[in-house]
């Protein structure tokens, strides 16, 4: 768990997650947070998204893009399907989206800071007593979810954009619980 800033971001119970998204003071704060826990991207990439990357006319868009550009190492676009619960968090938001940012920064200029976002994030964490949540506890728990649903690692690769399996492990928790399973499937 992250102290002072030091270690790695909590991943978060499904509890937490209940609470922080209902403590949210705004549809954009819960967009933003939701586009990173549903997405598992990094909030530097769901700060700097452009509006067309989550919208078309029609609305809502089946997948999300996280263009290279914005993207830690610069080396490829990735497109994520909308989960059904960040649809929601979309729709809701859509009237508060910029025309060129989906989630703009102060007077309408540029986008919103990561810094900022982190600073919403901490304030609503200290209003909960929540401890050691970074704005990556929603990047490391949703690939520690999809790993601990069984989802192969292949795939929760190409949804984080990880180089290499390697540095993808580093973001996996295991769970007490896990630990016990593995165990137990110990009958000879």
């Amino acid at each position: 768990m992250k102290v002072d800033g030091h270690g790695q971001a909590k991943v978060l119970t499904p509890g937490e997650i209940k609470k922080l998204f209902e403590a949210f003071e705004g549809d954009r704060d819960r967009a933003l947070f939701g586009i990173c826990l549903y997405t598992g991207c990094r909030i530097s990439e769901a700060c700097s998204m452009l509006t067309p990357d989550a919208y078309d006319a029609a609305g809502v868009r089946m997948k999300i893009t996280l263009r290279k550009a914005n993207t830690k190492g610069k080396q490829e676009t990735r497109q994520i399907p909308v989960n059904a619960v960040l649809r929601g968090y979309l729709e809701t938001y859509k009237a508060g989206a910029g025309k060129q940012y989906l989630f703009p920064g102060r007077h309408g200029r540029g986008h919103i800071n990561p810094k900022s976002a982190d600073e919403i994030l901490r304030e609503t964490c200290d209003r909960l007593g929540l401890e050691g949540v970074s704005t990556h506890s929603f990047r490391r728990t949703a690939l520690t979810q999809m790993s601990s649903a069984g989802i192969p690692l292949r795939v929760i690769q190409e949804i984080s954009g990880h180089r290499s399996l390697q540095a993808l492990q580093r973001y996996l928790e295991v769970s007490e619980l896990q630990l016990e399973g593995a165990i137990a499937a110990l009958h000879f």
